[in-house]
């Protein structure tokens, strides 16, 4: 029985996310061909995203906002385990933002085209001559007031332990002088299950938002220092959200009472 209902819910949240992201997926686009500065989309996305937070009963604690400068740019390094990682932190930052992507991910029909609407930032990671121009491209950008958020990771972790972090995010930062924030988000790869679909409510996603990292005590020939000291601010404070897990907390959630029961 705790299948069959686990089943039926997973089918009922998948159902209602797409029906979510479909309307706001509309919505984005149509605000896209008034607007060019993101800001429309990125008000889209924020409501997109807690519509699927609330669909897949995931509960988000956020601490460490007092370390976001409202009034100057910063760039923001994330732990990636899941898709609530995206959805966690585009619903609880309360600033303006920009995700940093890779660049193939922009040539893909429509996809790419709404997302340069969004003011999204490309990095290419295939051609080192052009990885370092679009480094400084986006660099510019962000040194003129852009928030960009970046997963260094440059794939999913399956198991949430902090994976081996990748030197573009790190190039970006010191090419464009502002504050690095490191931020490091546990529980995101525990809503679906790991190789299935299934959705599993209840699930506590906790994001703390570390101290600002000044940059600039960096030289540019010191990138592998400074990825080795944001690694370490990263996995000291993974490893103690992780400590915080409780072996019944998801019950907290109806939902998942439901199911067990």
């Amino acid at each position: 029985m705790e299948k069959f209902k686990a089943k039926l819910f997973t089918i009922w949240c998948w159902t209602a996310c797409g029906l979510s992201t479909a309307l706001w997926a509309s919505i984005s686009i149509a605000g896209s061909l008034l607007s060019g500065n993101g800001r429309v989309q990125h008000f889209c996305m924020r409501r997109w995203a807690k519509d699927n937070l609330w669909l897949s009963r995931a509960r988000v604690e956020i601490e460490g906002l007092e370390n976001i400068d409202r009034n100057g740019p910063q760039i923001f390094t994330a732990n990636h385990s899941g898709l609530h990682d995206i959805l966690s932190l585009a619903a609880h930052l309360p600033i303006q933002f920009r995700w940093v992507a890779k660049k193939t991910l922009f040539t893909v029909p429509f996809m790419g085209w709404h997302m340069r609407r969004s003011g999204y930032i490309p990095i290419d990671r295939e051609n080192p001559r052009e990885a370092a121009r679009s480094i400084i491209t986006a660099a510019k950008e962000i040194a003129n007031g852009v928030n960009a958020i970046a997963f260094p990771e440059g794939t999913r972790s399956k198991t949430g332990a902090l994976g081996e972090l990748h030197s573009g995010a790190f190039a970006l930062c010191l090419r464009a002088g502002v504050p690095l924030v490191p931020v490091v988000v546990d529980g995101s790869y525990r809503v679906i299950a790991p190789k299935t679909l299934q959705v599993n409510p209840g699930t506590v996603i906790r994001i703390r938002i570390c101290r600002p990292i000044d940059v600039t005590l960096y030289q540019k020939s010191e990138k592998r220092r400074l990825m080795e000291d944001v690694f370490a601010v990263m996995n000291d404070n993974l490893t103690e959200l992780q400590s915080r897990r409780r072996p019944d907390e998801e019950l907290q959630d109806p939902i998942r009472r439901w199911i067990k029961g």
